[in-house]
């Protein structure tokens, strides 16, 4: 179920929070059994094939998965004190636990993956197998991977199962995200919303509203430009783009994803909201970045934090020199791609990322010792987003690997021959006229348009920052004039993003994390 369907809108949400205004004053189990249900209706609404009768088999796998690691953290949690750990200091249960999880991932994720790459190099006779990829698999996974590690450390208590289950499989992070923490999570859930949730109401009406109109006027538009642009790249005998279109193609897909992105961001935000929960803040104007090494610490970050902590420094992080920190961040960034998608070209992307990390960090080396220069901001900020953007061409190129009828070699296809045309390898032609152009009926410098609003505005989180919309805070709000209040015109500017929404909301397209 999508947050942009008229399904969520006018059927579940109305109905999730109705039942929570009327159980939180009730006993707290009752509460949480009622939000608990709603989200596994909001995951078992899905059907891969919406001509095929429903199945309860992926409700069957996340009540499996949860009731598999609730049993082993209890577990864990119980004996974390008086474990006599083995030599290399993992109890053999957490590891059969961490293997268990990745291996279910594996399965469903990347089997297909493995029989598709030994068909592209010449093997025969293996069969793909026909397995579907299940709605949020890889956060589900990485948060309760995350939960087994800390219960094992002695970080957590032994919670009820019901709250466990809500945990992970509540609605507005369950499909995309953010990967969140229990212990952020599990004292919130026991205050119900807390002293006057009412106040909640508008905040995360607001905040929801905002990330649907990103969603659908902006990232949804871009994608009609980045869709034919690279399927054009992609086409065997096709013409190559000239380098006009080359950067348009990943320009735009750099405004498709970060407004997808940031939509979701802003609805799984707004609609915890309402039920009084903070979600941790996963998305903080990433293209603002003045580095690679701060781009991260911007994009998807609760990715981030969970790659740092629980992959990163158990490898070593930087405490054994500058050569092994390199070669941890290349590692950790290469598993981070593949986690993002089952492709080699999501592995490329990841390395590319990796690269530029040990190159950001190298530079900083050099400016310490050599006491360089720091680049103007705004310099730093043009560097950061051209390569960002050039990164970006192998992971929307990804899209053909995981298509079911596409392959590796239609991914590297329209990577090769996006790169080279954006460095000039067909020559240095801009734009072509309107009658030789792919897109025809938009104008493609409109993307322009939200490249400068990533730069020049506050987000919603800065927006909303008074009354403080996640649980991470602001050090640095927007101006007073931007600060949102629950008064008439913000309230018939909220009502004029939904009539431009309404305007635009002609179709249901997925948001681009869902894939993953």
């Amino acid at each position: 179920m999508l947050f942009n369907s008229y399904t969520f809108l006018l059927l579940f949400l109305p109905l999730a929070l109705g039942g929570f205004l009327l159980l939180r004053r009730s006993s707290y189990r009752l509460t949480v059994v009622w939000l608990g249900l709603a989200s596994l209706a909001y995951y078992g609404y899905w059907n891969p094939d919406p001509g095929a009768p429903w199945s309860p088999q992926w409700l069957g796998l996340i009540l499996g998965s949860c009731v598999f690691n609730f049993l082993i953290g209890r577990h864990l949690a119980r004996h974390a004190s008086r474990r006599t750990h083995p030599p290399s200091g993992k109890p053999p249960l957490l590891i059969l636990g961490v293997i268990a999880n990745l291996t279910l991932l594996g399965i469903f994720k990347y089997a297909g993956l493995f029989a598709k790459t030994a068909e592209w190099l010449g093997a025969t006779g293996i069969p793909a197998p026909g397995f579907i990829l299940p709605l949020g698999i890889s956060f589900f996974t990485f948060q309760q991977i995350a939960y087994l590690i800390d219960a094992a450390r002695g970080e957590t208590e032994e919670y009820h199962f019901s709250d466990y289950l809500l945990f992970v499989s509540f609605f507005p992070q369950l499909i995309a995200g953010p990967i969140v923490h229990h212990k952020e999570m599990m004292p919130q859930f026991r205050m119900r919303g807390g002293i006057g949730w009412h106040r909640h109401l508008p905040i995360g009406f607001g905040i929801f509203a905002i990330g649907l109109f990103k969603k659908v006027v902006v990232a949804d538009p871009s994608a009609v430009i980045a869709n034919a642009l690279f399927a054009t790249a992609a086409a065997e005998g096709g013409r190559e783009l000239t380098m006009g279109e080359a950067w348009t193609a990943g320009v735009a897909y750099s405004m498709q994803i970060y407004f997808d992105f940031s939509g979701y961001s802003d609805m799984a935000i707004g609609a915890a909201r309402l039920f009084g929960i903070r979600l941790p803040l996963n998305f903080h104007s990433p293209y603002k970045a003045t580095s690679i090494i701060d781009f991260w610490r911007r994009w998807h970050m609760t990715l981030s934090r969970f790659l740092r902590d629980y992959l990163y420094i158990p490898l070593g992080g930087s405490r054994r020199g500058p050569s092994r920190r390199y070669l941890n961040l290349m590692a950790t960034m290469l598993l981070g791609g593949l986690w993002h998608g089952a492709g080699w070209t999501y592995v490329l992307w990841g390395g590319l990322h990796g690269a530029y990390l040990c190159i950001n960090h190298g530079w900083i080396h050099l400016k310490k010792k050599f006491q360089l220069r720091s680049l103007p901001k705004p310099v730093a900020i043009g560097l950061t987003f051209i390569a960002v953007v050039i990164a970006w061409v192998p992971f929307r190129a990804g899209n053909f690997e995981l298509d079911p009828a596409g392959t590796t070699g239609d991914a590297l296809r329209a990577s090769r021959s996006i790169f080279s045309s954006m460095f000039g390898f067909h020559g240095f032609e801009g734009l072509p006229d309107k009658a030789q152009r792919v897109i025809a009926s938009r104008d493609p410098l409109l993307i322009l348009i939200p490249a400068i609003a990533c730069w020049i505005l506050p987000n919603t989180q800065q927006i909303f920052a008074r009354y403080r919309p996640t649980i991470t805070r602001f050090t640095r709000p927007s101006p007073a004039w931007w600060q949102w209040r629950p008064t008439l015109p913000y309230a018939l500017a909220t009502v004029v993003l939904l009539v431009v929404i309404g305007r635009q909301f002609d179709k249901v397209s997925e948001f681009i994390y869902f894939q993953f």
